[in-house]
């Protein structure tokens, strides 16, 4: 009898797991996990390491560049991990990794280099989080990458292993979320030593979830054949490859743009830092959707015209600092938007994901390296930011056909409305007469109205991107030659900022002064008459809260010893007599070069009676090696952005500066600020360290010259009362009541709620 029946092929059994809901709900929670981890450490640690470099905006443009470092290394190891073929061997290489990094917490800096050298903080800020945070940081940032990769192929015959792109959607709303989170929820209800533990806590939990999906992935293995790697597809063509880099550079060098010029004049502080970079993520989710919220389309449409506007307002100090910033953020969002989004159209097949993931990366970082290390040194003066915002423009459609008049309906017109204000504004210097009938405030307002007509025109070639590109570089030129209103004689250009040297004429001083400005911010000037020029001027005069102190203390004590934290153009040195010293704590040598240079002022070389000594160095560094009471009177007078460094407000720097003042010594504490309501918490960090207190805001007075005073808001701190004797029965120098707004410590600053603060305040609350 013979068997018909034949052998039946082995029936591969189907797994229930990878079927059900609960396998991609856990990869999406690993890639959340991971990315919040990511992401909420950058303000964290950025956040650890300010104090030691003078809280200078730079610190998180430097910092940036090196996430974004670390950021490449995590992508570039999960592409080289594709190499093991064998899905388990490549999860258990990544859970070694992963505890092999945990040696290095809990987080923490590493004070493995020391101080920094003001001279070279690049260097010291790069190596220090690379040895604080590098290891664990580079491992977390491979895990969206690596993730997708895995989904891929333990997915491969369900319809959702075709795209495992959704996943990086996950990936940027952990980080966008936990972005966010960090200024409103994490640093106000947080100290610094809780952020650090719960951070190492959480990367623990980490480690556990992904033990728990490597359980999934052996599973699959002892169910079914393992997943095997995805058929490979045709390589991407070089000049792809580079398109891809260039639409990943621009929102990263933007980004820092924008963050720096935002925190240059209000703080340098963590609520600013996120801001832009959530909005850079929430663009990625954006553009990775399956159908995204905004259609391409309504991107460029939208991009064109912010864009335009911003361009020919970027270089005006308005003061309307929220509808700018508001401009700001929306043109960086649009543009970023637009890039990412030219960039999800143009992504590879699943088996190029983990390439794909590390161009953008190698995108991120060279626009990162181009804004935070390249541009400082290339440009005196921010040049970056708006340069990145018009070479965006060449990302968009070109049109077809050749280029006519016709067919670029409205280029012609903006030629004539861009020139208009530079000549205006050339007559009006060569004529006088002119200028007194006109006046600057109408010159520039009709400067405005034809910015505002040439970006409208601008706008309608929108869909020519090499006509729209050169409509926005002449607004932009014709728009700095115009807001360049002050006649800038130098400009420099460090680690700590763009400092400008500039000359304004005011009758009422003799005529020309010369000024000192970072961003927007004044920080001293000097009248060039030899009458006026050794009388301090703007916050340092004598009517002044600094110049009252300053006045009593030497009035009463045949000598005086003096301490300057923030040198400016060296205007205190105009109060030392032969009986006095004068040493100034300066974290930039720049503004010590300028500040000594009697080619720009001269308050230093000329109108100090004795040797000026200037300490380099991050004042609450710097003032740890002086000895105990050394000083009469200390002055607090750094200033970084808008606003004193929050490092130098805080109870234990208050403490600090009692140690080195005499009993009846006095501390000066120069809080002027247009943004930020910085009194309460200071006071309140006093009164913990022990200080009596007197509060001051000065207004100036009218009908002076526009340079010789300016209004200061001023705290004096004393270890006795007997050292706020002199201002005891002055009317001027009042107690601030007690309040519950919690003082500042090294441990806590709450930058958020000082904003908050000072808008009630404006608005009367």
């Amino acid at each position: 009898m013979t068997d018909n029946t034949t052998e039946a092929e082995p029936v591969r059994p189907r797994l229930r797991d990878l079927n059900d809901p609960l396998t991609p709900a856990l990869f999406a929670l690993a890639v959340f996990v991971s990315a919040a981890l990511v992401f909420v450490v950058q303000p964290m640690v950025t956040k650890l390491v300010l104090p030691s470099l003078g809280g200078s905006p730079a610190v998180w443009n430097t910092a940036m560049v090196f996430f974004q470092g670390a950021l490449l290394a995590g992508y570039a190891y999960a592409h080289v991990l594709q190499r093991i073929r064998s899905i388990r061997g490549q999860v258990i290489t990544h859970l070694v990794l992963l505890v092999i990094a945990a040696l290095f917490l809990p987080l923490r800096i590493n004070g493995l280099l020391g101080d920094p050298d003001p001279s070279a903080p690049i260097t010291w800020l790069l190596l220090t989080l690379a040895v604080s945070i590098g290891a664990p940081f580079a491992v977390l940032s491979a895990t969206a990458p690596l993730m997708q990769a895995w989904y891929a192929r333990v997915r491969a015959h369900e319809p959702d292993g075709k795209n495992p792109y959704v996943l990086y959607a996950a990936s940027n709303l952990g980080s966008f979320l936990a972005l966010l989170s960090y200024p409103v929820v994490i640093e106000p209800i947080l100290t610094l030593t809780g952020q650090r533990i719960s951070w190492s806590v959480g990367y623990g939990l980490f480690t556990a979830l992904v033990l728990g999906l490597a359980f999934v992935v052996w599973r699959r293995r002892t169910q079914a054949a393992p997943p095997e790697p995805l058929a490979p597809t045709a390589p991407i063509p070089w000049r792809t490859k580079g398109l891809w880099v260039l639409l990943a550079a621009a929102p990263s060098s933007l980004m820092l743009g924008v963050t720096a010029h935002l925190s240059t004049d209000v703080a340098s502080a963590p609520f600013l830092w996120v801001i832009p970079l959530a909005l850079y993520l929430l663009t990625f989710i954006i553009a990775f959707q399956a159908r995204p919220w905004i259609p391409l389309p309504v991107t460029f449409l939208v991009q064109a015209a912010l864009v335009a506007s911003l361009i020919g307002m970027l270089p005006f100090q308005s003061g309307e600092w929220a509808f700018m910033f508001l401009v700001h953020i929306a043109a960086f969002f649009f543009t970023a938007l637009m890039c990412h989004q030219l960039l999800a159209a143009r992504r590879p097949p699943p088996d190029r994901l983990t390439e794909f993931y590390l161009l953008l990366s190698l995108g991120g970082v060279l626009g990162g390296i181009f804004s935070a290390l390249i541009a400082p040194v290339v440009f005196e003066v921010v040049r970056e930011y708006p340069l990145v915002l018009i070479l965006t423009a060449l990302f968009r459609p070109w049109g077809r056909g050749r280029i006519t008049i016709r067919s670029g309906s409205g280029w012609p017109r903006w030629v004539p409305l861009t020139l208009a204000p530079p000549a205006i504004y050339l007559a009006l210097r060569l004529n006088p007469e002119l200028l007194a009938a006109v006046g600057w405030d109408s010159a520039m307002a009709v400067s405005r109205f034809a910015f505002l007509l040439a970006a409208i025109s601008a706008f309608m070639i929108r869909d020519r991107a090499p006509l729209f590109a050169a409509a926005l570089v002449m607004i932009s030129l014709s728009a700095h030659h115009v807001a360049g209103r002050y006649d800038w004689q130098h400009s420099e250009r460090s680690f700590f900022g763009v400092m400008r040297v500039a000359e304004f004429n005011d009758p009422g001083m003799g005529g020309p002064v010369r000024m000192l400005m970072h961003g927007t911010t004044l920080h001293g000037a000097q009248a060039t008459d030899p009458v006026e020029a050794c009388l301090p001027s703007l916050y340092y005069a004598p009517s002044t809260p600094i110049g009252q102190v300053t006045d009593a203390l030497q009035i009463a004590r045949p000598a005086v010893s003096i301490g300057v934290v923030g040198l400016g153009t060296g205007a205190m040195a105009a109060y030392r007599r032969p009986a006095d010293d004068l040493t100034f704590f300066e974290i930039d040598p720049m503004v010590d070069r300028i500040a000594r240079d009697p080619t720009w002022f001269t308050y230093i070389s000329d109108c100090a009676q004795g040797p000026v000594e200037t300490v380099l160095g991050d004042a609450r560094l710097t003032l740890a090696y002086q000895p105990d009471d050394r000083f009469d009177l200390l002055l607090i007078d750094a200033f970084s952005s808008d606003s004193i460094p929050t490092h130098l407000l805080t109870r234990e720097a208050i403490a600090d500066y009692l140690r080195v003042v005499k009993d009846d010594g006095v501390v000066v504490l120069h809080l002027s600020n247009r943004h930020l309501e910085l009194a309460m918490p200071t006071v309140n960090a006093a009164r913990l360290a022990g200080a009596h207190d007197r509060h001051q805001i000065y207004v100036e007075r009218e009908g002076l010259p526009v340079m010789a005073e300016a209004s200061t808001e001023a705290l004096i701190l004393s270890p006795t009362e007997e050292g706020l004797a002199l201002f005891a029965d002055d009317p001027r120098w009042k107690t601030i009541a007690p309040n519950d707004v919690r003082a500042w410590t090294d441990d806590y600053v709450n930058v958020v709620g000082a904003l908050t603060r000072q808008i009630r305040f404006e608005r009367g609350g």
